[in-house]
């Protein structure tokens, strides 16, 4: 299951994270974002213990989704050792977001 992120625990659970970190920013109305749930979710399965894939949500963490100028929603980030290595802005295919995930780790 993805890693619930918050304005609280986003420095912990992932600027002071060794492992290369994907982000899924989304809120419960956006469609798009619903969409790419299952995915994002599997991809947590599938990454256990080499990765951490979490989730925050836009409209319960304003200082997070703030900090990254989050304009559009669903956005994925991926960061490693404190730095955005890489970022998708809106719906792709879980495929893809696996190979970013394997080519950062």
């Amino acid at each position: 299951m993805a890693l619930e992120l918050t304005d609280d625990n986003f420095q912990a659970e992932v600027m002071e994270n060794d492992k290369v970190t994907l982000i899924d920013f989304w809120a419960a109305w956006c469609g798009p974002c619903r969409m790419i749930a299952p995915a994002i979710e599997e991809l947590a399965e599938e990454f256990e213990g080499r990765a951490t894939v979490g989730k925050v949500n836009v409209d319960e963490n304003p200082q997070v989704s703030a900090q990254f100028g989050i304009r559009s929603i669903p956005t994925m980030l991926f960061i490693k050792n404190g730095e955005i290595v890489d970022k998708q802005v809106g719906v792709a295919p879980k495929s893809a977001l696996a190979e970013k995930l394997e080519a950062l780790m």
